[in-house]
């Protein structure tokens, strides 16, 4: 006892405490400014090792030595009476609440400034033509009405700024929504949506929420250097801003796959969504669980999304195919890639049927398309996570292989799912076959779930269009221009008030709304038609800027329009093209006219529907030059 009584007197236990907070700053500030200047990790290790040693020599320093009004000296040579160590007590006590202070401040404005503040956040990745700018007007799908039990998984914050820091953040931020997409209880937000918040000036918390049509956000940031790994999340709920749940992650990046799993289970607990085993094992399988493969995987996405809308398309699938490949080395089972992989290969055939002799794609690799094209959808029927993601496969793959008969059994299997996204194909298969009203719950959940991706309001509002509710066809598109606007969306925008009849709407719309001057040519050829302006036409094809025969308006204006025998020519020339008899099915549902060729100019695609028993032609709408 009278030697923990020496301690004291002699101060060494306020001395060892002092040096505790003070080495503790400054490991914290050092760490914080080695990671941003990108310092080796042996720097910091070596650091906090220098400290440790220093611990027991400042201790011992503290017994041996005592200041005096004279300086330091050995404490044997101090006269105890007039020993001043009570007064240096109090002023290493002054020096252990200021250490204290700075170190909860720091530790706060880590947990809870830093790690979610936006002016922090990296510049956000350019992004497609799909995605709005973030000062778009509120989408009235994501309002008060929205799910008690819905979140939006906001892209985890990249702290550091290593090569691919960003890429991993978004991976893992990723995996965690696929993890929670897992649970059918939840409605979560989509990766195209949600990743519009990602850059600097985002919205408030409450905003971000009501823009996405859910309660709760999810928020969060990664730290690397090196092998260790620091990650913050917090689940927030939308309308008061109170977290209900927060966490810190200190391990290493070998534990990535551990931390998700735990982030996600604990973000679906608060939500009070219930883990069975079944449940908390759909969540385990989801994603990639390889930290390679999900960087990869990023890294094509951004490829992907860039391809559609924002840089020209083959050069783009065909930089996403690459980083494919790397995800199909590392994780083969993992099926959501080939359906991306199998894009490219689609767009390559496309091109070269629609094109005919003006393709300059290489023979070699537009021969090689067609079976690369199967083989990604066969990969992705074989490793579906489950029989719903199975169901939707094969109804890719079927349409893909040209095996239609029972496609429209397939196509009603796969409305009966009750999911976030809709595959590949099926917009185009189930549209034609009368599918359109049984189709619209299932476009419609996908909008909820990704409100801020233009395809999903283009798809609806398709939709309600083949149903011929006109009316809803023309609000949707609208709404949709204010939320999500993108050049599908335009076109269709101006098609529904086409369509209705509202010309002097269209118009306007066509004038101030429509940026592509190839929709905007396309729109006055389907308004004239429409109109059964046949002069009207003439001049409208007359303007054309570009050639229709080298793309699939061709087929359409001439089917619009009454030239039934031009539509037959090119019916003809697409029908002889190994990938014709597809092509003149998606002629077909984008021009919404019922037959937009005779099937006896085209037979490979008559025999095709014949075998099948399809119900054929689709129905159509009132074309005043079309007598066919």
């Amino acid at each position: 006892m009278s030697f923990f009584n020496e301690l004291q007197r002699r101060n060494v236990v306020r001395v060892g405490v002092a040096y505790t907070l003070i080495a503790w700053v400054i490991a914290q500030v050092a760490e914080f400014a080695f990671e941003n200047f990108g310092a080796p990790e042996w720097v910091i290790k070596s650091l906090v090792v220098l400290m440790l040693l220093g611990l027991p020599l400042v201790l011992v320093f503290a017994w041996i030595y005592e200041m005096t009004p004279e300086g330091l000296k050995r404490e044997q040579d101090v006269d105890r009476t007039t020993s001043i160590t009570p007064h240096t007590g109090r002023r290493i006590d002054r020096v252990i609440i200021g250490a204290l202070v700075i170190a909860l401040g720091f530790f706060a404005a880590d947990k809870y400034l830093w790690r979610s503040s936006p002016a922090d956040m990296p510049e956000a990745a350019p992004a497609a033509e799909t995605a709005p700018a973030p000062d778009s007007a509120p989408s009235a799908v994501a309002d008060s009405s929205a799910p008690d039990k819905s979140v939006a998984v906001l892209p985890f914050v990249a702290m550091s700024d290593g090569p691919d820091d960003e890429f991993f953040a978004d991976g893992l931020t990723e995996e965690i929504l696929n993890s929670l997409a897992q649970l059918p209880e939840l409605l979560v937000t989509a990766r195209t949506s949600a990743f519009v918040f990602k850059g600097d000036d985002l919205p408030p918390i409450p905003e971000i929420a009501e823009r996405l049509g859910v309660q709760h956000v999810v928020e969060g940031s990664v730290r690397r250097s090196g092998e260790r790994l620091r990650v913050t999340a917090q689940l927030i709920r939308a309308n008061d801003g109170f977290h209900l749940w927060s966490e810190n992650y200190d391990s290493t990046e070998a534990d990535t796959i551990q931390v998700q799993e735990n982030i996600a289970e604990k973000i679906a607990v608060s939500l009070d969504v219930v883990l069975d085993e079944e449940k908390s094992e759909a969540m385990r399988k989801a994603g990639l669980r390889d930290i390679e493969a999900f960087m990869a995987y990023q890294k094509g996405l951004q490829q992907f999304d860039a391809a559609h809308g924002e840089i020209e398309m083959l050069v783009g699938l065909r930089t996403a195919n690459q980083y494919f490949d790397k995800v199909v080395e590392r994780a083969p089972q993992f099926a959501q890639v080939y359906g991306l992989r199998a894009d490219l290969y689609v767009h390559l055939m496309n091109e070269d049927v629609f094109a005919g002799p003006a393709s300059t794609l290489d023979d070699e690799e537009v021969l090689a398309a067609y079976p690369a094209a199967v083989e990604n959808y066969e990969a992705a029927v074989r490793y579906a996570q489950d029989r719903d993601d199975q169901v939707q496969a094969e109804l890719d793959l079927a349409f893909t292989q040209g095996s239609w008969r029972g496609l429209r059994t397939r196509g009603e299997r796969a409305l009966a799912i009750d999911r976030c996204d809709d595959g590949n194909w099926m917009t185009t298969v189930v549209n034609p076959l009368g599918l359109a009203a049984d189709y619209l719950p299932r476009a419609e959940r996908v909008l909820a779930c990704d409100p801020l991706r233009s395809i999903s309001w283009f798809n609806v509002a398709r939709a309600n269009l083949w149903a011929g509710n006109y009316d809803e066809a023309v609000r949707v598109a609208q709404e949709g221009m204010e939320v999500a606007r993108g050049g599908w969306l335009e076109w269709i925008y101006g098609r529904t008030l086409i369509e209705s009849g509202r010309f002097d709407e269209a118009e306007v719309v066509i004038d101030t709304q429509v940026r592509s001057t190839e929709w905007v040519e396309a729109l006055r050829v389907l308004m004239a038609a429409k109109r059964g302006d046949a002069a009207g036409v003439e001049e409208a094809l007359g303007a054309l800027s570009f050639d229709p025969d080298t793309q699939i308006f061709g087929v359409l204006f001439s089917a619009w329009s009454g030239r039934r025998e031009d539509a037959n020519r090119l019916a003809a020339r697409y029908d002889a093209h190994p990938w014709g008899q597809w092509a003149l099915w998606q002629a077909t549902h984008w021009c919404a006219c019922g037959h937009p060729f005779d099937l006896e100019a085209a037979p490979n695609f008559a025999r095709a529907i014949e075998e099948s028993g399809l119900p054929w032609p689709p129905a159509s709408r009132d074309y005043p030059l079309k007598d066919w």
